[in-house]
């Protein structure tokens, strides 16, 4: 039985060349960055080199890279840490209804110190409308934090345009491009945005390594106290391994992202187009025209996602259903729900999201496999048999 990912947007293995870049930080090389003899220096070297890679991968200059644990941290940080320096400018925060929910909990704890979270609605593709965001600016409104592409669905939003709304207004735009960064091009130069976070994990990194992009000449909070590592951003020993494999994979995103997209589209495009073909009441999720490279994602009435998964891993094949960040509550997403999709339907969701190790021959695997499955799990469906009958 093969065994094949489908879960890269949960985590990626490591490049071979990451793992290189690691090793030595992972054996000899154990010196504290802050420190000021040799071992200290060296560490600190391999820190601000990591830097510079993560900061051509986004456009940006090194001393504006935060480095993070993850990508839930980055938003934290860009979410209470900007909030909470501009405050004094007003409370009121807007977000999109389709948010990771790192970035919608980050702001609902901050309405225990006065903060008030409005929602951005989407469309049936999990589009933002630029001109919704601007309706819905207020005299108040401190930050705008709209997501880069969306983790469960793929959509790419059109956040450049907002940015230059929400700035026209005086407003800070923050955005997770968690998904995006190292897997689309992204230039925060022309972006528009004062801050960006992103994740290693995305792009065949370590997990436990992501960043912070912060324009210069914005401030900011930072949610840890101790020492001043990070500009006083972030306080805490930096993890130099895994900064170093991000700056690694960073390097190697930046260099082969065209050709990884042109791999992986035409595989995406298999699947999206012919699995409604194999199996009924199948749909997809998601802007078809704006979406990320390796992203396909459906959602099969009459069956539940969770059911799905766990066949398809008997049959050696991992695929997700909604965020990996909230895969254990059970629960309908809430970005499928803001798209207009009832509980039913969204608790039937699939996510394929591919990676470089992909081929034809696994797409094929899934297509021949899948249909079977979604066979036997229908036939033990009570709402499949009531609809076949024709029972309302």
């Amino acid at each position: 039985m093969p065994k094949i990912y489908f879960d890269h947007i949960s985590s990626n293995p490591l490049l071979p060349e990451v793992r290189e870049a690691m090793l030595p930080y992972l054996c000899g090389e154990f010196g504290n960055p802050s420190s000021l003899h040799d071992w200290g220096q060296a560490a600190r070297d391999a820190v601000e080199a990591a830097r510079a890679q993560v900061a051509a991968l986004v456009g940006a200059e090194p001393d504006e890279i935060v480095f993070t644990s993850n990508g839930t941290e980055a938003n934290n940080l860009a979410i209470k840490g900007l909030a909470l320096a501009y405050g004094e400018k007003g409370r009121h925060i807007l977000v999109s209804s389709v948010e990771h929910v790192s970035v919608l909990n980050a702001v609902s704890s901050l309405e225990r110190f006065g903060f008030k979270l409005d929602l951005v609605p989407v469309d049936k593709n999990g589009r933002v409308d630029p001109a919704d965001v601007l309706s819905r600016l207020r005299p108040d409104t401190v930050l705008v934090s709209i997501m880069t592409a969306n983790n469960e669905v793929g959509t790419i939003e059109p956040v450049s345009e907002i940015a230059h709304l929400v700035h026209e207004r005086g407003v800070l735009f923050h955005t997770d491009a968690v998904c995006a960064a190292g897997n689309i091009p992204l230039n925060v130069q022309n972006l528009g945005a004062d801050a960006l976070s992103l994740a290693g994990n995305q792009f065949y990194a370590p997990a436990g390594a992501a960043a912070l992009w912060l324009k210069r000449g914005v401030k900011i909070i930072a949610l840890l106290d101790g020492g001043f590592q990070e500009n006083k951003k972030r306080a805490g020993t930096e993890n130099i391994p895994a900064i170093v494999g991000i700056g690694k994979a960073a390097e190697s995103a930046l260099k082969d992202m065209e050709r990884r997209a042109e791999q992986l589209e035409p595989l995406r495009d298999r699947l999206l187009s012919e699995l409604p073909k194999r199996i009924p009441y199948v749909y997809t999720t998601g802007d078809l025209s704006r979406r990320l490279p390796g992203h396909a994602s459906f959602y099969l009435e009459f069956v539940e996602g969770e059911a799905m998964l766990l066949w398809l891993n008997s049959m050696g094949i991992a695929a997700g259903t909604v965020s990996s960040c909230t895969s254990k509550a059970l629960k309908a997403s809430h970005v499928l729900l803001a798209m207009g999709l009832t509980h039913s339907q969204a608790q039937g969701s699939l996510t394929f999201s591919l990676g470089i190790r992909n081929t034809y021959s696994d797409i094929d695997y899934l297509l021949a496999t899948l249909p079977g499955i979604v066979d036997n799990l229908r036939e033990m469906s009570p709402l499949y048999d009531r609809f076949m009958k024709g029972v309302a």
